[in-house]
C-alpha cells in the first residue's frame, strides 16, 4: 500500500535505525516517493486523502504499481488512479520507461569509464537493481553518440592554432568473425588563448598514408588553418604521418618527438655504449638558447664521429627535425619538443579502454574514446592556460621572421664534450 499524505519523519526515522535495516535508504526513497505521490494526487482531487469537503474537485480509485529504478536499488511505486481522468507524475517517471534519467547516466557514465557491456549486469544487480539486459545497455550508451559525434565535427573556431601534436592508439575490435588491429588518430592543437583542444578523433584500419590525410584534410576542411598556418606539428616519425603533414599543411615545420627519437637512436648504438651515449641528446637540449643548442648539437657528432660514425650519422640525418624547436621561444620547448603530453592523454584513454579488451565494433570505439576526450576537452578549457598570450604572441611572431644565421658559441659557456 502506498504511505499516507503526512508522515512523522521523527518517529519514522527513529523506527528504521533502530531496526537497523541494510535496506534502509531504499525505503527511506520509497516512502518518500509515495508520499509525495500522494499529496500531489490530493492537489490534483481539491482535498486531502479521506476527507470530505465540498471542495473536492475528484475522488482516489486506488493505485498501480510501478517499478523504478534509481540509484539505490528498484522501488515499487504506487501511482494513485483517479475516478475521473488520469493521473501520471511526469515530473518522475517517463511513460513507457523504467529507467530514470539518473540510472541512464549511471550506466552510460560506466560505459564511459570502460565497463563493457557484459559486466553491466554483474553491476547493476549490485546496486540493486533486479536486471538490464546488454541491448539496454546499449541503447543507454548510445546517447552518448549525438554528443560525440557534435564535437567530433565541431568547426574549429578557435585558431590560429600555433602547435599541433599527432598520435594513434592502436586497438582492438571485432570484424567479420576475428579480432583486428585499429589505430585511433588523435590530434591535438594550442588555440589562440593558449588553452589546449582536441582538435579530432577518427578511426582507421592502420596508420597508413591514405588514413593520416584523410584526417589531416578533416582538420583542414573544419577550419585547422582558417585563422592561420599552423607553426608546427609534434609528432613520431611515422612515415605515413610525416607526408600527410606535408601535403596538407604548406609551410609548417615539423618537431619530431625527442621521445620517440631516442628510442630510435637506441636501435642503432651498440648496447654497450648506450649507457653514455642516451646523455648526449639531453646535453643537447639543456643549453639556454637556440645558438648554444646547435653549437652542442654540432660537439655531440664531432665526438661520435670517431667513436661511433653509425649513430653520428643517424644523429646528423635528423637534426633539422628534431631540434626543430629552436625556432620558437625557450619558454615553449618543454610543451613542443616531445609527444609526452599527448602520451599523458593516451594514457587516460588506455585507463578506460583496456577495461572493454576488444570493443564490438568501430562505432563503439569512436563512442568511448570521443566521450573521454570531450570531458578532457572541457577539462582543459576550465584550467590555466597552457601557453601564455605574450609567449604565444612571440611564437606566432617568430613564424614571420627570417630565420637567424647558427652563431658560434665560447667554449666557456657550454663544456667540452667527454666521452
Amino acid at each position: 500500500m502506498a504511505a499516507g499524505p503526512i508522515i512523522d519523519p521523527e518517529q519514522f526515522l527513529h523506527e528504521q535505525l533502530a531496526q537497523a535495516s541494510p535496506d534502509l535508504m531504499r525505503e527511506l526513497l520509497g516512502t518518500f516517493i509515495n508520499s509525495l505521490l500522494s499529496a500531489q494526487a490530493d492537489s490534483v482531487c481539491g482535498a486531502d486523502y479521506g476527507t470530505r469537503t465540498t471542495e473536492r474537485t475528484n475522488r482516489r480509485n486506488g493505485y498501480r504499481h510501478r517499478d523504478l529504478d534509481t540509484r539505490v536499488g528498484t522501488l515499487d511505486v504506487a501511482i494513485p488512479k483517479l475516478r475521473e481522468g488520469s493521473f501520471f507524475p511526469d515530473w518522475l517517471l517517463e511513460r513507457r520507461r523504467r529507467a530514470e534519467a539518473a540510472l541512464t547516466t549511471v550506466v552510460a557514465t560506466c560505459y564511459l569509464l570502460g565497463v563493457s557491456t557484459r559486466r553491466m549486469d554483474k553491476l547493476v544487480t549490485a546496486l540493486g537493481i533486479t536486471g538490464l539486459s546488454k541491448s539496454q545497455v546499449s541503447t543507454m550508451a548510445a546517447e552518448l553518440d549525438e554528443h560525440v559525434e557534435s564535437f567530433r565535427t565541431r568547426p574549429l573556431e578557435g585558431g590560429p592554432y600555433t602547435f599541433v601534436a599527432a598520435d594513434a592508439l592502436v586497438l582492438k575490435v571485432r570484424e567479420g568473425g576475428r579480432v583486428v588491429k585499429v589505430s585511433a588518430l588523435v590530434a591535438t592543437g594550442i588555440n589562440a588563448e593558449g588553452y589546449r583542444e582536441i582538435l579530432g578523433i577518427q578511426v582507421a584500419t592502420g596508420e597508413s598514408t591514405a588514413s593520416w590525410l584523410g584526417f589531416f584534410r578533416d582538420l583542414v576542411a573544419r577550419g585547422l588553418t582558417s585563422a592561420g598556418p599552423v607553426g608546427l606539428v609534434t609528432s613520431d616519425a611515422h612515415a605515413g604521418l610525416v607526408e600527410a603533414i606535408g601535403a596538407t599543411l604548406s609551410g609548417t615545420a615539423w618537431q619530431r618527438c625527442r621521445t620517440h627519437y631516442a628510442a630510435n637512436l637506441m636501435s642503432a648504438t651498440p648496447k654497450s655504449s648506450w649507457p653514455w651515449v642516451k646523455a648526449l641528446p639531453h646535453s643537447v637540449y639543456d643549453q639556454p638558447d637556440a645558438p648554444a643548442v646547435h653549437a652542442q648539437f654540432d660537439r655531440v657528432l664531432d665526438a661520435l664521429t670517431e667513436k661511433l660514425p653509425a649513430v653520428a650519422a643517424h644523429l646528423e640525418e635528423a637534426k633539422a627535425d628534431i631540434l626543430a624547436f629552436t625556432a620558437f621561444p625557450k619558454e615553449v620547448w618543454r610543451q613542443i619538443w616531445s609527444n609526452n603530453p599527448n602520451e599523458r592523454l593516451n594514457r587516460e584513454i588506455r585507463r578506460r579502454t583496456d577495461v572493454v579488451g576488444i570493443f564490438p565494433n568501430r562505432e563503439s570505439i569512436i563512442r568511448l574514446v570521443g566521450a573521454v576526450l570531450a570531458e578532457q576537452h572541457d577539462a582543459w578549457a576550465e584550467q590555466r592556460r597552457y601557453i601564455g598570450l605574450d609567449v604565444l604572441t612571440r611564437c606566432r611572431a617568430a613564424l614571420t621572421e627570417p630565420a637567424e644565421p647558427t652563431q658560434e658559441v665560447s667554449t666557456t659557456l657550454v663544456p667540452a664534450l667527454t666521452a
